[in-house]
C-alpha cells in the first residue's frame, strides 16, 4: 500500500496533474441576464441566468433570493444524476450568492450541456460561475469546480476524460472557493482511502489556482476589448 500511495504522490507532481485546455465566452445570449459558455477540453456547457426577478408568493424566501438550478443534459430528459448535480450546483451557488441583498425574489440558472468528455460536473461549477459573474450578481468569494480520478494503480489524474473516469476506481469532484480555498461542496464515487483523498483535495486547490487565473485573464480581456 505505501508504494501505491508513493505513486499517488509522484502522480500529483507529474502528468497527472494536467488540465484540459479551457475557453469562456460571457454575454452569449440576449435574452437572459446573463450568460456564458464554457469549455473543458471536449467538455462544454452553456448557462443562462435570470433574475433577480419577481417569484411566486409560494416560493418566496423573506430574507434572501431564492434560488433554482436546472441541468439539462445534451439528449433526453434530466433524470436522477442532474437531480443530485442541480442540488450540488444550487447548494455551491448559495455559498457564495449574497442573496440577502435581494430578498423576495427569484432567481434561476439554467445550464444546457452540449458535450460531455468527462469532468462535466466541474465544467458545470465553472460554467456557473462564469453566468453569474456575467450577470453582476454580488458574491462573497468565486469558486471552481475540480475533478480528480484514482486509477487502479492509485495514480491521480486531473480533469479527467470519459474513459479515464470508466476505468478510475475513484472519481471525486469539489467544489472551491477563491479566497482560502475551502471546499464549499464534493462529490465522490467509486471508491477511496482518506489518504487518497487528501491528496485528490491537495491537487484540486492547486489546480483551482490556474482556473481562477484563467477566470481573471478571460474577464480582463473581455472588458478590454469594450
Amino acid at each position: 500500500m505505501a508504494a501505491t500511495q508513493e505513486e499517488g504522490k509522484m502522480a500529483t507532481e507529474g502528468v497527472g496533474c494536467c488540465l484540459r485546455p479551457f475557453s469562456c465566452e460571457q454575454g452569449l445570449l440576449s435574452r437572459p441576464d446573463g450568460s456564458a459558455a464554457f469549455l473543458q477540453g471536449d467538455t462544454s456547457v452553456l448557462v443562462g441566468l435570470y433574475g433577480p426577478a419577481e417569484v411566486k408568493v409560494s416560493k418566496e424566501l423573506p430574507d434572501r433570493a431564492a434560488l433554482e438550478v436546472l441541468l439539462r443534459p445534451k439528449v433526453g430528459l434530466p433524470g436522477v444524476i442532474e437531480r443530485s448535480r442541480e442540488q450540488l450546483l444550487r447548494q455551491t451557488c448559495e455559498a457564495v450568492l449574497l442573496g440577502v441583498l435581494h430578498p423576495r425574489t427569484a432567481i434561476t440558472l439554467v445550464l444546457q450541456v452540449l458535450s460531455d468528455a468527462g469532468s462535466l460536473l466541474s465544467c458545470c461549477l465553472n460554467a456557473a460561475c462564469m453566468g453569474m459573474l456575467d450577470a453582476g450578481l454580488p458574491l462573497s468569494s468565486l469558486f471552481c469546480g475540480v475533478t480528480c480520478a484514482i486509477d487502479p494503480n492509485g495514480i491521480i489524474i486531473l480533469d479527467p476524460t470519459t474513459q479515464q473516469e470508466q476505468e478510475a476506481r475513484a472519481v471525486l469532484t469539489f467544489a472551491i472557493d477563491s479566497t482560502e480555498k475551502k471546499v464549499l461542496t464534493a462529490t465522490t464515487k467509486g471508491s477511496c482511502s482518506v489518504v487518497e483523498m487528501q491528496q485528490c483535495l491537495a491537487a484540486a486547490q492547486h489546480a483551482a489556482d490556474t482556473i481562477f487565473q484563467f477566470y481573471r485573464d478571460s474577464i480582463q480581456r473581455r472588458y478590454s476589448k469594450s
